[in-house]
């Protein structure tokens, strides 16, 4: 009878890819970039063990959005005080904190709790093309 392969933590293999999400819709590169952090595109994906790779988002300031999304959406932040409420639009976002609304859209869809938060460390969002990870060799992915 065979076992079934379990990853372990200190046997994960980490690789470093980067995407460049210049005319691209957010979903679409949120979910992909999801998809890596989790590890979900290895044979050896362990549901309880953070076996994803490093991602780099680049050009996060041209990423796109359809519809009427630029003006409906809404991020909510709140700081906790009566009153506190402070809400923008996708468009004030896109063009004032590019690296957040990005970071937000993949944080979202990763697992909530300790396990997502540590997925989330891998996470790098840039907003033009320029990172500072060229030493890890990061091997480009398209969409």
């Amino acid at each position: 009878m065979k076992n079934t392969f379990m990853e372990k933590k200190e046997t994960v293999k980490r690789d470093w890819y980067v995407i460049d999400a210049t005319d691209l819709p957010l979903g679409r590169v949120a979910t992909k970039a999801a998809h890596i952090l989790r590890g979900k595109h290895k044979v050896t994906y362990t549901p309880h063990i953070d076996c994803g790779d490093y991602v780099i988002i680049t050009n996060a300031s041209k990423v796109k959005l359809t519809g009427n999304k630029l003006d409906d959406k809404m991020y909510y932040n709140h700081s906790g005080y009566p009153g506190g409420l402070r809400e923008r639009n996708a468009r004030e976002m896109i063009n004032n904190y590019p690296e957040e609304m990005v970071e937000r859209a993949v944080r979202g869809m990763l697992p909530k709790g300790r396990l997502g938060r540590q997925m989330g460390k891998k996470l790098f969002v840039y907003a033009d093309e320029n990172h500072k990870h060229m030493a890890q060799k990061p091997e480009s992915i398209s969409l």
